[in-house]
């Protein structure tokens, strides 16, 4: 199967709207998600769906040993607030932050199945920072 690598949106006009919700029909969505992340393994850690050019509530995140897609994540519980520097792929530069420590996040899988994770450390800061590109926050 050919490698379905997307282009990087580096538009801020574009990013700075809102995703819209995802539905079953958006599963594909994983696997160029899935692609375009490998292909940029070096320097990013998770992507949004808006980032390569469809505007739906679709992220992806590198976890320790495999890349999660969450369809339509939300965050139930969050705790532990404090401030960090990040970057960001689609814009240039870094910028300080607040994000929480621990963070519970209900989303639907590839299978579309209903699913509730709690994050930690990395993973629930690059987890935050892609549930903001879905509200058009770019950072």
């Amino acid at each position: 199967s050919s490698l379905m690598i997307k282009k990087i949106v580096t538009d801020p006009l574009f990013l700075s709207q809102k995703s819209i919700e995802a539905t079953q029909a958006d599963v594909f969505l994983a696997q160029d998600l899935r692609d375009t992340l490998a292909s940029h393994r070096k320097h990013c850690v998770g992507m949004a769906a808006n980032m390569i050019g469809v505007s739906k509530r679709v992220i992806i995140i590198q976890m320790a040993f495999f890349d999660l897609v969450m369809f339509n994540p939300v965050v139930t519980q969050k705790s532990g607030l404090y401030q960090t520097q990040e970057s960001c792929l689609s814009l240039s530069g870094s910028r300080v932050t607040e994000r929480y420590e621990e963070i519970t996040v209900r989303f639907y899988d590839e299978k579309w199945l209903p699913k509730t994770l709690t994050l930690t450390g990395l993973e629930a800061q690059i987890c935050q920072h892609e549930l903001d590109h879905l509200e058009g926050i770019l950072i």
